[in-house]
């Protein structure tokens, strides 16, 4: 294949009840310039089998990789390593978005001369279509100067599947020794960050982020949240030594709170075999021990919400939570929402 404007990358695993309306969106783009790398990673149902029919109907569009069951993490890597495109973007495999998706979040990169541009996304029940939130859909939003207001991206979605990325920013992404075994969707984006000079923002929902209820992690395993740990120590290290650690640290220890005290919390209290009274006080220690400005970050006051827009305001109620020792009610009250009344509030 000729090199293309846009790569997207979509990892496949376990997914042939949903792959098909997933395809059918991508293969239909108004913007015809693009490749669809399609990352079959030893998926034991017939997505091989869908993928192969696609490519047949579209040669010109679907490329597959067909691998070892390694992961999502190796699985993107193997597609950036592919991809031709000036662009590259991601979409998960059970998700599907809209069919100017790609045409949209171009145009937005090229007319500011953007690395990342990021659009709008839906959140919906894969069972009954019930739409639980629209995020990322400010209009009008600023875009993210890495030199000026890099703290910005606490107000960022941590998902890799609604931006569009100037290509050599993913091929030249750091590896880690230690890949993440949870919320490596949101590492993966913070080692792209390091190297990212301007993010711009389109208000237009493109991408339809399909919730299913089975796919909450009940059990975590104590593995997987030490690599997660050494993960972010790994992270930690790069921002450091980066050209612009001095503004970009502070917003990385910030960003650790966010992710670690309130997202990988909030999934560890659903595990019925661990206390969720020590897992806080552990995870705690570790925020203190190694991203240590979150206590006292600038970006998690009430008057710099105050000063730019309450773009931050939830988090800035959970760090409160969190210096009262409230966090376990808190789990509490947020689940039932979730869970009872069908309210779910994204950080």
């Amino acid at each position: 294949m000729k090199n293309k404007k846009i790569s997207i990358i979509v990892p496949v695993y376990k997914v042939e009840k949903y792959l098909p309306r997933c395809l059918d969106s991508l293969v239909n783009q108004t913007m015809d310039d693009i490749e669809i790398i399609c990352i079959n990673d030893g998926s034991p149902d017939n997505s091989i089998n869908i993928l192969k029919d696609y490519q047949n109907k579209y040669k010109d569009k679907i490329v597959i990789i067909d691998k070892k069951n390694e992961g999502v993490w190796r699985g993107r890597k193997d597609g950036v390593k592919k991809a031709t495109g000036d662009y590259i973007g991601f979409v998960d495999s059970d998700d599907y978005v809209a069919l100017d998706y790609c045409e949209k979040l171009y145009k937005a990169a090229i007319k500011n001369n953007a690395d990342i541009s990021v659009c709008g996304y839906e959140r919906v029940d894969m069972d009954n279509g019930h739409v639980y939130s629209k995020e990322m859909c400010k209009p009008n939003r600023k875009p993210i100067d890495m030199n000026v207001n890099p703290e910005d991206l606490l107000t960022v979605n941590g998902a890799p599947w609604n931006k569009l990325y100037k290509a050599e920013l993913l091929k030249k992404m750091a590896n880690l020794k230690n890949v993440p075994r949870i919320l490596d969707d949101m590492m993966f984006l913070l080692l792209i960050y390091i190297n990212t000079n301007k993010i711009v923002f389109i208000d237009n929902r493109l991408v339809y982020y399909m919730v299913r209820k089975d796919s909450i992690i009940n059990n975590i395993k104590k593995e997987q949240i030490d690599s997660t740990y050494a993960s972010m120590k790994e992270i930690k290290k790069l921002y450091e030594k980066s050209a612009r650690a001095d503004i970009l640290v502070p917003v990385l220890d910030s960003m650790a709170f966010v992710h670690l005290g309130i997202s990988l919390m909030f999934r560890l209290s659903y595990d019925k075999s661990g206390n969720l009274k020590d897992m806080i006080n552990e995870n705690t220690q570790f925020l203190n021990d190694n991203f240590s400005s979150w206590k006292k970050s600038k970006f998690l006051t009430l008057g710099y919400m105050f000063k730019n827009g309450f773009g931050n305001l939830k988090v800035w109620v959970v760090k409160k939570v969190y210096d009262l020792h409230l966090i376990r009610l808190f789990m509490m009250v947020y689940r039932f929402m979730i869970d009872k009344l069908g309210i779910d509030i994204k950080w």
